[in-house]
């Protein structure tokens, strides 16, 4: 049978509607799924000699499924370990508030997240903050689940990270729009002079940090707008994530680094806005 011919109008058409179908197929069959590792040189005016070269594992926004997520989060734990950072930082959103059941039914896949994350290994261990769905579903439950696995959560406190002789603090804040976030006493027991890194869920959160004497905020949140068109805004970014949406800011003499982060939400969708494993190099300077 002779093929049919095919007008100019017709085929442009047709090649717009096939490659409309493969942007959508790589949104959400493939970018959600394949995380990239970003790094970072980081330098800080009061990060210790000794400790120049420390490495920090950035990831954010997992909100576990089994059907989604789960992908991307285990297809990270190898690249990560194959990084040996020295610490990882996890800030929040373990869990997803559910749009239509109850929030105790969306707190029930901080279990499976937390003993997924817990095979990522480092030197100083896994050190958590909760973030928005965390605080709105089950705080308790997603904290004792990530306890139980032996990744140190955070609620507004620091601890001393010491080694070769030198020393940093980490800092972490309880969910800003919880309204649990206590600045104030989370650095209250860091002494003056030493630098502090900071895990706070909400990157907007930054303009007030940056009146504090901290170095450096890691953040999340925002995942990136999650879907990002050519030459336009982000279609949705939540509160607290509009300003520094994601990457590398300087606010006064705040470093903060927003992570996109590894899981979807309302849509396991994302378009140029992949999941990101970022590496921070700290050094002094």
């Amino acid at each position: 049978m002779p093929l049919l011919p095919i007008n100019r109008r017709k085929f442009i058409g047709l090649a717009a509607g096939a490659g409309v179908a493969a942007v959508a197929a790589d949104a959400v069959l493939f970018e959600p799924n394949r995380p990239q590792i970003v790094r970072q040189e980081i330098r800080l005016r009061r990060w210790p000699q000794h400790l120049d070269g420390f490495k920090i594992a950035l990831l954010s926004d997992f909100h576990w499924d089994p059907d989604f997520s789960i992908h991307p989060i285990r297809a990270s734990i190898p690249m990560v370990n194959a990084e040996q950072p020295d610490l990882v930082a996890l800030t929040g959103d373990f869990a997803t508030l559910p749009t239509f059941s109850n929030r105790e039914k969306g707190a029930e896949g901080a279990e499976p997240c937390a003993k997924m994350l817990s095979e990522i290994r480092s030197k100083f261990g896994l050190w958590a903050v909760l973030g928005n769905h965390d605080m709105f579903t089950d705080p308790d439950r997603v904290a004792s689940a990530l306890r139980a696995v032996g990744i140190r959560l955070l609620s507004n406190e620091s601890v001393p990270i010491e080694t070769n002789g030198a020393r940093f603090w980490l800092s972490g804040v309880e969910d800003v729009l919880g309204k649990t976030a206590d600045l104030d006493k989370a650095l209250h027991d860091v002494p003056s002079g030493e630098a502090t890194v900071l895990m706070a869920h909400e990157p907007d959160y930054g303009d007030r940090v940056a009146r504090h004497p901290v170095d450096l905020q890691l953040s999340g949140h925002s995942h990136g707008g999650q879907v990002r068109l050519p030459l336009l805004p982000p279609l949705y970014l939540p509160p607290l994530a509009r300003k520094y949406v994601w990457g590398l800011y300087k606010i006064r003499d705040l470093t903060l680094y927003t992570n996109p982060g590894l899981g979807t939400i309302t849509m396991p969708v994302r378009l140029n806005c992949p999941p990101e494993i970022t590496m921070l190099t700290i050094r002094q300077g």
